[in-house]
């Protein structure tokens, strides 16, 4: 592979321009806790016009574009949120035709940072991983998906790969039989009724107690839909999870006491697709899914996104388990590089 980014923390530290932030929220504090530990200067932060009502963020007035445009000839821009909205990626995409636009990693879960550092510590196991995937535009895929989790250059997160694409050309779905764990409200299960209408059935597990209400009404009479109030686990157990009603709820150490299952308890019959959007508690939920792939060989959905190590660890933990099994790898459109997921086929089903 060819790893060539500078870490994007040493961009910035040593960035002759003044650096704003674009954004406010959880992100933007992460960022800021990040600037005031490296010693970098932020110039200020501004938000989309709709969201300017005179605000402040950490101190600073919150303004708009215009605004900063009058402030500074030229100027960084540090993405500090994440988003798929295709609205949203043209402005920032836009934004980045006339300014250096960087948009820092910063884990969903876990503590380790994605740098340089990170990726030299492991690269046998990148490679391993690399050496692993199908294909050539996954491989490119994955290199990039590297350097910008190294550097931020949001043009490394082009081109973006559409979910469709990956249903329809690489897992080829046609009359599965679905488990998806981390269901949300119940966005992926539409996705898969869209893209295999001759599915044969579909359990959809979610944690979270307002997204579970919201899965089971969007679910209620779905055909061969079935929801559980349950979180995924390496086995039968309990325990307090962090709701925020969002995709961001996780296992955790505060929050509702919740019941988690093992794949392997799930499951009674054979499957033939197994998604996993479990922010975090990925590698816990594959141990406990160890039987199943070994005898059914599902299609594997597997987010690699929420933990730094996810993206070598997870895939290798899966061939450990099953050696049968190769990976394509994808990024979809989202900035910074969440929903960058590995498709895990085993070997006579690869294309």
């Amino acid at each position: 592979m060819n790893i060539y980014e500078t870490n994007v923390w040493d961009k910035l530290k040593t960035a002759s321009k003044p650096i704003v932030l674009y954004g406010m929220g959880n992100g933007a504090d992460k960022i800021l806790d990040i600037f005031a530990q490296k010693g970098i200067a932020c110039a200020g932060v501004f938000a989309s016009d709709d969201f300017v009502r005179g605000q402040s963020f950490r101190g600073m007035p919150v303004r708009r574009y215009s605004e900063m445009r009058a402030l500074y000839e030229d100027f960084i821009i540090v993405v500090a949120f994440a988003t798929s909205r295709p609205e949203v990626l043209a402005r920032i995409f836009e934004l980045a035709q006339v300014h250096t636009v960087l948009a820092p990693d910063v884990p969903v879960a876990g503590i380790t940072r994605f740098s340089r550092e990170f990726y030299e510590l492991h690269c046998e196991k990148f490679e391993q991983v690399y050496n692993l995937l199908i294909d050539a535009p996954s491989k490119a895929c994955y290199e990039r998906i590297i350097n910008f989790k190294i550097g931020g250059d949001i043009h490394l997160l082009k081109p973006f790969f559409e979910k469709e694409k990956v249903y329809r050309d690489l897992l080829h779905l046609q009359g599965e039989r679905i488990v998806d764990l981390g269901a949300y409200d119940g966005d992926t299960v539409r996705e898969f009724m869209a893209a295999d209408e001759q599915y044969q059935s579909i359990i959809a597990l979610e944690p979270d107690t307002k997204n579970y209400k919201k899965l089971a009404r969007n679910c209620k009479g779905l055909r061969d839909v079935e929801t559980f109030h349950l979180g995924a686990w390496d086995k039968e157990a309990t325990a307090r999870f962090g709701a925020e009603a969002s995709r961001n709820s996780a296992v955790g150490v505060k929050g509702e006491e919740v019941r988690l299952t093992s794949v392997d308890a799930l499951v009674t019959e054979p499957i033939t697709l197994l998604k996993m959007d479990i922010e975090g508690s990925e590698a816990k939920a594959i141990a406990g899914a160890k039987q199943t792939l070994q005898a059914y060989l599902p299609k594997l959905y597997i987010c690699a996104y929420h933990r730094s190590e996810d993206l070598f660890a997870l895939p290798l933990q899966i061939h450990e388990i099953c050696p049968a099994y190769r990976f394509f790898f994808c990024h979809h459109p989202y900035i910074p590089a969440w929903e960058s997921n590995f498709y895990g086929v085993a070997s006579s089903q690869a294309t």
